[in-house]
């Protein structure tokens, strides 16, 4: 009787497409919001015997067979991982109802290449034995770092996310960051394909069941660690849970109020309401207009708002030469006066601008989200700052899913920052998985950098998180909320976040390395 291992090496056609696509699709269930690791075992196992299967008659049959199980494989783990896009196109169904296939089947179907080409280089390293794990693992990684580099990159449910998404795993993202961990997932999670495969393989196994117990010890010793407030600071985070229908310039006066009675309520007998708290966080996009061109309303909020100081979404316009510029920002607002701004520096595409707008246009398509005309993107990284707060680093939205940019903007800074800042619109998903898998990728920011974040999200998932990913305080998704809290201290800078760009290339040199101790044979 073959074994299952011999199964799917000798499954052809349909068989091995299936076996590929369900085992992507299981390996999901290792992310947020059910963070079930083991669940990883199973794309990684079958992606190991799968390259096994890829014999040809040529290398380059080879590589064809390699990639197509690839692609299978991964389009299986995208159209699971991200199947809640779909939502945004039924958000404007008249407009946009037609295109969803293009969001639960297109693009999945293209980030399915990656996952494609990961397993054609791992095959250009393959040998017999233990070694081809590493030859897995130095190809997916490789595939994963240009996922979320190239045309402006997309690095949302990273391979590496299976041990990110744990919050005792995570902690050694402090040290090697995201695509680390990416190369320390496929490297243990595919370990179980080595089973029965002789006296090396059996060392490997040992390995890797020590390597998962040192970052079991590493992550739970950290997390010992306890995080001391900074003093005088008591922050409120609104979750005002606005669906986008109600999102019009019609509606512009009742949306204020909501915000302004939302920050004002009273949530326990310590905060009883603004008088309590002195800085308050808006969502992503609060205003369905500029509000620096609102003079009424800012008045409205600098008599609402007491000597609170609000951070909020608000997009903003700049002129100049006969041509207006219009930027998704975060502002700082005291006393009725935009003191600062930040505008977003990496744009969403289809959301906030139009790749290949004009051939789009035709077919009518146009981005999802409000704004006078397309967003142009912002050219400066900086901090914000507001009294009693220590500098704070924003993040708009996606930008919290790219760790090289977040940690590339911090170290042009000329000082360390004291916390982040993430507001976000997740409306667009609804009550789904996607929300909770842009918590997850957003608090391994945090843990990569050592720094605390207060994240405002307009549905969910709003969050006051420490510096080792913990969360203080959160809300529930899509419901109305109001969330109060410290603000815990940074932790000293982290290893990541002063070698970031050392870190994942150490970890690729080791894997292979690792692939290229036997010889090659294809």
């Amino acid at each position: 009787m073959l074994s299952l291992s011999q199964k799917v090496i000798l499954a052809e056609g349909w068989t091995r497409r299936l076996i590929a696509f369900f085992g992507g699709a299981i390996g999901v269930l290792a992310l947020a919001p059910f963070s079930f690791f083991p669940a990883f075992f199973v794309p990684m196992t079958l992606a190991v015997w799968l390259i096994d299967g890829s014999s040809g008659e040529s290398l380059w049959a080879s590589l064809r067979r390699a990639a197509g199980a690839g692609w299978w494989l991964g389009f299986g783990y995208f159209v699971a991982g991200l199947w809640w896009l779909g939502v945004a196109f039924l958000t404007d169904a008249d407009r946009f109802a037609w295109a969803l296939p293009l969001g639960v089947v297109g693009l999945p179907a293209g980030l399915a290449i990656f996952t494609g080409l990961g397993f054609a280089l791992a095959r250009l390293l393959w040998s017999p034995g233990a070694a081809r794990i590493f030859a897995l693992a130095a190809g997916l990684s490789a595939a994963e770092w240009i996922r979320g580099h190239v045309l402006t990159g997309f690095p949302w449910n990273d391979f590496g996310m299976a041990l990110g998404a744990n919050p005792v795993f995570a902690q050694f993202a402090s040290v090697g960051g995201l695509y680390s961990l990416t190369v320390l997932s496929v490297l243990l999670f595919s370990t179980p394909a080595l089973f029965g495969a002789g006296k090396s393989s059996r060392r490997v196994l040992v390995v890797s069941l020590a390597a998962f117990l040192a970052l079991a010890l590493f992550g739970a010793v950290r997390l010992q660690d306890k995080t001391d407030s900074v003093k005088g600071v008591k922050l409120r985070v609104i979750q005002a849970n606005v669906a986008n229908d109600e999102f019009r310039v019609d509606r512009k006066a009742e949306l204020l109020e909501r915000y302004l009675k939302l920050s004002d309520r009273s949530t326990s007998p310590q905060t009883t309401g603004l008088s309590d708290v002195t800085h308050v966080f808006w969502s992503e996009s609060v205003f369905p207009f500029l509000l620096s061109r609102d003079p009424a309303s800012l008045s409205t909020i600098a008599s609402r708002m007491q000597n609170a100081i609000l951070f909020a979404g608000a997009a903003r316009a700049e002129s100049a030469g006969g041509h207006t510029k219009y930027f998704n920002s975060l502002a700082v607002i005291q006393r009725g006066e935009i003191k600062e701004y930040f505008d977003k520096m990496h744009l969403t595409p289809f959301g906030e601008y139009m790749p290949f707008a004009n051939v789009l246009a035709r077919v009518g398509l146009t981005q999802f989200a409000w704004s006078p005309g397309a967003f142009d993107a912002g050219q400066y990284s900086r901090v914000l700052t507001a009294p009693g707060l220590p500098a704070v680093f924003p993040l708009i939205c996606y930008e919290s899913i790219f760790p090289e940019e977040v940690a590339e903007r911090l170290s042009d800074l000329n000082a360390r920052p004291g916390m982040m800042l993430n507001v976000t619109n997740d409306g667009w998903f609804g009550v789904t998985t996607g929300p909770y898998q842009h918590l997850s990728q957003a608090r391994l920011r945090a843990i990569e950098q050592g720094l605390p974040m207060a994240r405002a999200a307009n549905t969910g998932v709003s969050a006051i998180i420490d510096p080792y990913g913990r969360l203080v305080a959160s809300t529930s998704l899509g419901v109305e909320a109001v969330l109060d809290g410290s603000l815990p201290k940074a932790l000293p800078a982290t290893f990541y976040s002063q070698h970031w760009r050392l870190a994942p290339a150490v970890a690729w040199l080791i894997v292979l390395v690792g692939a290229l101790i036997r010889p090659r044979k294809i």
